[in-house]
């Protein structure tokens, strides 16, 4: 009995240790998951130094390669394929085909409209060649192009013309009446003419003009303006100071450019509206000026903030004796310093 006895107890003490070896293997087998190498994947982020990592406009071409990136993807897969060369199907109905050896019926031509933009001229517009103005010109609702057509003279316009373009021609004079009655005249541009004379009163009476174009003729004198001129250019022509009335452009209160290069002034054409934005008076015979040319002397507090360009620059003139001249200005003329 104590033998059986003995026997007994060895035996569960057995099954005893079985089950603790059991339980004790499995912290052994987690902790060899946890010294496994790490993923080859994730090898290449070791080394990156994310503490130091700074990505700024400077360093952004070292980091990142933009030279090739085109050729990292292939946009040929996306464009569409067509064939060429492939027939249109034939239609179902027979009867729609025509006949071999008939012909194809003449289409029926439809009348020409009658709200065409082209305007005819007006009765009684003639030409001195007898053409009326807007058969020898191009008369566009209220715009006449005449530019180009060998004229002599400004020819009769429609009373309603807005602007007229009358450029490189031979006209050789402008007189008193060739603009009367044009009260919607707001832009005259008579660019390379032969104009040598332009009468007294021949803008005066315009009350919408505004935009006088004159360059590249033969002017010796400037008529009188409107006071609702904005720009006037008479660059390349033949103007001296005696040939500008005094203060001629002092009441002129909407006049925002005035350009007057490549004539033969001899001074500033003083004084000037304060609406004035650009003075271009380049390539005269300008030698001096006063202190009072554009600013107030007796007002160190006037300021033109308007008048941002002034080119002085091929004039005699050296800018740098005037000193006090320039106070009032947000910008110093262009021109010689020296």
């Amino acid at each position: 009995m104590a033998l059986g006895h003995r026997m007994q107890t060895l035996a569960w003490v057995g099954i005893a240790s079985l089950c603790l070896g059991a339980t004790w293997a499995v912290p052994a087998k987690k902790e060899r998951k946890k010294v496994e190498k790490p993923k080859p994947d994730l090898v290449l982020y070791e080394n990156l130094d994310l503490d130091n990592y700074d990505m700024t406009l400077d360093s952004y071409g070292d980091i990142m390669d933009l030279n090739n990136y085109e050729e990292l993807y292939d946009y040929g897969d996306l464009a569409p394929k067509i064939e060429v060369g492939t027939l249109a199907p034939r239609p179902k109905d027979r009867g729609a085909l025509p006949e071999l050896g008939t012909a194809a019926p003449t289409p029926k031509l439809q009348p020409l409209a009658t709200t065409s933009p082209i305007r005819p001229a007006p009765p009684g517009l003639n030409t001195a060649q007898g053409l009326p103005s807007c058969l020898r010109c191009l008369c566009i609702r209220t715009s006449v192009y005449c530019d180009d057509t060998d004229l002599e003279q400004i020819p009769p316009l429609p009373p309603d013309t807005t602007y007229l373009y009358a450029r490189f021609n031979r006209i050789g004079a402008i007189r008193a009446g060739d603009f009367m009655g044009l009260k919607k005249l707001k832009r005259i541009d008579l660019t390379s003419n032969s104009i040598s004379w332009a009468d007294v009163d021949a803008f005066r009476l315009l009350p919408s003009l505004q935009e006088l174009i004159l360059p590249e003729n033969r002017l010796t004198a400037l008529p009188e303006l409107p006071r609702s001129i904005v720009r006037l250019d008479a660059r390349l022509n033949r103007i001296p100071s005696a040939g500008l009335r005094p203060e001629a452009f002092q009441d002129l209160t909407q006049l925002q450019f005035l350009h007057l290069s490549d004539n033969q002034l001899d001074y500033i054409p003083a004084p000037l509206p304060e609406s004035l934005r650009s003075l271009h008076l380049q390539n005269n015979n300008i030698q001096t000026m006063h202190e009072d040319t554009f600013c107030n002397s007796q007002d160190q507090s006037h300021i033109r903030r308007a008048l941002e360009d002034i080119r002085l620059d091929g004039n005699p003139i050296n800018l740098s004796l005037f000193p006090n001249a320039y106070f009032c200005l947000p910008r110093l003329p262009t021109g010689r310093f020296l």
